[in-house]
């Protein structure tokens, strides 16, 4: 990876910069400010000098550019590859309780009580790794900024295969998608409420005649198809972001003509997936594999930002997408961690005569965290491992793990 950029666009400052960054983005990540990470000893843990690489030095652009290395590198692990090609991605927010004044923070007392808070809206692969991430105020609907992480991806293949919760579904996004070249999979709830929709009112669909009594407007979507792939071809180009096309095919909650005419295009794959759902049970197991991946990240994110305090401390800056940028970043750290020892165990158990069955392999994940101590003062001393390439051994299960005493 490059040096880190100043600011300014000068070249980096000298001196042990790697040490000064990390004691940085581990404050930042672990919510604990700078007194844990400051060695008034060791240049570069001063506070002048941390304060100065955080200022300088730490910004969304950068944040992307070494979240790169870690999604490529973590995808030519072999147990990675067994989890997934990468092509298939979820997208999910968690929300952040903000205890003091941000640009960010908007009211809900569902969420956040008394407070305000943020959303960071996130996605991963099938492989375990996030993405992209985008910090939203308050809490507003998944639906109008999912299509953004798409684009706004920091590393990884161009994934083929979309999932969400009922959050982020609207037959738009089903429309939106499907010209994107996206397989569309929210996960349902209320499965016996959702709508089937039919094309031809006097057609027989057999069993399911009774249950699609509703009707595509195949004219409306023939009237405005040339708007349609305008727009499609806009949000692909780059040209406009597709939270803002849904902002304006829907104002006020009232979809527009064009809004409703693309509606009336997603909701034929909306249909064809209601069928899927219900009858194949691989593909429902698909969703909950990645809806469930997605928990276990959020958990992982939690424990490390709130292991000392429940809430984002915000009192070096204005807004929360350093912070939680941040905190995507270390996340990713710690699953590229994990997925590398759980391979080498994996490969030693192999080795061993173990017998690893594939399908066990796919129950595993890369977000483990009980092995990750945030609590203490931090050192940034590199370790001197005796493989020469920078691997702790692997510990005997038989044998007593002190730090577990």
């Amino acid at each position: 990876m490059p040096p880190t950029p100043h600011i300014s666009r000068g070249g980096p400052i000298s001196g042990d910069m790697a040490v000064s960054l990390a004691a940085v983005l581990t404050a930042q990540a672990l919510n604990v400010g700078w007194a844990p990470v400051v060695s008034p000893g060791v240049e570069a843990l001063t506070r002048s000098r941390i304060n100065h690489v955080y200022q300088n030095y730490v910004r969304p652009e950068c944040h992307a550019a070494a979240n790169a290395p870690l999604i490529w590198g973590q995808a030519g692990i072999p147990t990675a590859t067994l989890w997934g090609g990468g092509l298939v991605a979820a997208v999910d927010g968690t929300r952040f309780v903000v205890p003091v004044r941000s640009i960010d923070a908007r009211p809900n007392p569902k969420y956040f009580g008394r407070k305000k808070g943020v959303t960071w809206l996130n996605m991963i692969n099938d492989q375990g790794v996030g993405t992209a991430g985008i910090v939203l105020s308050g809490t507003p609907r998944d639906s109008l900024y999912a299509i953004d992480l798409l684009y706004r991806r920091d590393g990884g293949a161009r994934p083929e295969v979309f999932i969400s919760d009922t959050g982020s579904y609207s037959d738009m996004v089903f429309g939106l998608l499907k010209l994107l070249g996206v397989d569309y999979r929210p996960e349902l709830a209320g499965l016996p409420d959702q709508r089937l929709w039919r094309t031809a009112r006097a057609a027989d669909y057999g069993p399911l005649d009774t249950a699609s009594r509703n009707l595509i407007d195949l004219e409306k979507i023939k009237r405005h198809w040339s708007d349609i792939l305008r727009i499609a071809a806009s949000v692909h180009a780059g040209e406009v972001a597709a939270s803002e096309v849904m902002r304006i095919l829907q104002r006020g909650g009232n979809p527009t003509q064009l809004g409703d005419a693309l509606a009336h295009f997603g909701r034929i794959f909306k249909t064809l997936h209601v069928l899927s759902y219900v009858d194949r049970e691989q593909y429902r197991r698909d969703i909950k594999r990645m809806r469930n991946l997605q928990e276990e990240r959020h958990r992982l994110a939690k424990y490390i930002c709130h292991g000392r305090r429940g809430e984002l401390r915000e009192k070096y800056h204005a807004g929360m997408e350093d912070q939680l940028g941040t905190l995507g970043l270390v996340v990713n750290c710690v699953a590229l961690w994990n997925t590398v020892y759980l391979d080498r165990i994996l490969a030693t158990l192999r080795e061993s005569g173990y017998p690893v069955l594939d399908e066990d392999v796919l129950r595993i994940h890369p977000y483990w965290y009980a092995h990750i101590n945030v609590h203490g003062h931090y050192s940034f001393q590199p370790l001197q491992l005796a493989d020469g390439i920078g691997r702790r051994p692997l510990r005997d299960p038989g044998n007593t793990d002190p730090d577990e005493e």
